[in-house]
């Protein structure tokens, strides 16, 4: 079994799509520390049911979270296995900013 560690260009465009957004921002925050129907979650929005429905789905598409059915019901888990993958990648992004202000914080100290 391969596993993938980073993501690829396709995925970071519908991770950061999909937490440009307060409300998925909310709905994964929500799923993260807990799982929770589609109606639990549309019940704290003042939004439609539809409306919710299509925020999971955007979420979903991205990876961000999970949709199992239940009976009736469809339960919403976040993945924080993608929020690590995606956090690494900010992560490069901050070590490449640190080593250009370490270089020069050493051209401004030479003398």
């Amino acid at each position: 079994m391969v596993v993938q560690t980073e993501l690829t260009d396709d995925e970071v465009d519908r991770i950061f799509r999909a937490l440009a957004d307060a409300t998925r921002r909310d709905i994964l925050r929500r799923t993260l520390a807990g799982e929770a129907t589609v109606s639990q979650l549309a019940a704290a929005y003042d939004m439609s049911f539809a409306a919710v429905q299509k925020h999971v789905a955007v979420l979903e598409g991205a990876g961000l979270v999970t949709k199992h059915p239940h009976g009736r019901e469809r339960i919403v888990r976040g993945d924080p296995e993608r929020i690590r993958r995606a956090q690494a990648l900010l992560d490069r992004f901050e070590q490449i900013w640190r080593g250009r202000i370490a270089r020069l914080d050493d051209l401004l100290t030479e003398e």
